[in-house]
């Protein structure tokens, strides 16, 4: 088993898509199964062993910080969205050099600890990333196509068969490389990618995108449903 690794969660925006329920609320503050998003999150994330867990704050800060702070969680401020690339980036002099899990708050989970098997599964002599993936037929409440397609030996390649959970661990050097300010972690996928560094973990259990109010209720009837 590996040492538990630092935890970077994302708690910095606007969540537009979940207005009006975000607009006077922070998208992780929105309650499923009678309880916040983040709260899903941090359950799964402490079942897998005690870490370092930092997240970044700017859209209603005021709010979010004090959450934070009162469940031992670091809060690392922007002053303005860096989004996922920009704002791992500007958490690094908190988190460290080493690898990290990075985890998105808008998502529940139903099944075998996802963080826990992500652990299990990294193999950072052979890997710069390991994304856990869903199939795109499992995927409760997301619309459209998926994001990746697996390859025999377990790479990941731009494709449509396999949703991106918003649980990865990512070594972090390739951060340095960009130029921009703000920037999507897809950037630093794909040059992962093309270095046949990225590889992807299929999830076996249920997962639901909590993205949108609608999607509100069929989360939570994934949760209530039978075993997986």
């Amino acid at each position: 088993m590996h040492p538990n690794l630092p935890v970077m969660l994302f708690t910095a925006g606007f969540g537009t898509r979940m207005a009006p329920l975000s607009d006077h609320l922070p998208k992780p503050l929105i309650e499923v199964g009678g309880k916040p998003l983040i709260g899903h999150a941090l359950e799964i994330v402490r079942a897998a062993g005690p870490c370092r867990i930092v997240a970044n704050t700017h859209y209603l800060a005021e709010i979010m910080t004090p959450w934070l702070e009162r469940e031992d969680i670091v809060p690392v401020f922007e002053p303005e969205i860096l989004e996922t690339g920009g704002g791992l980036r500007n958490a690094l002099p908190v988190l460290g050099d080493g690898p990290v899990i990075t985890l998105n708050t808008d998502a529940v989970w139903r099944g075998v600890n996802p963080v826990a098997v992500l652990r299990k599964a990294w193999l950072p002599d052979r890997m710069d990333a390991l994304l856990v993936v869903v199939p795109i037929e499992n995927a409760v409440g997301h619309t459209g196509n998926g994001d990746f397609d697996l390859t025999p030996d377990g790479r990941l390649v731009r494709g449509t068969g396999y949703v991106y959970s918003g649980l990865q661990i990512l070594k972090t050097e390739h951060l340095g490389e960009v130029a921009e300010k703000k920037f999507s972690l897809n950037l630093v996928w794909d040059m992962m990618a093309t270095e046949g560094q990225l590889f992807g973990l299929p999830y076996s259990g249920q997962w639901s995108d909590v993205g949108r109010p609608e999607s509100i209720a069929l989360a939570e009837a994934m949760l209530e449903s039978g075993d997986v």
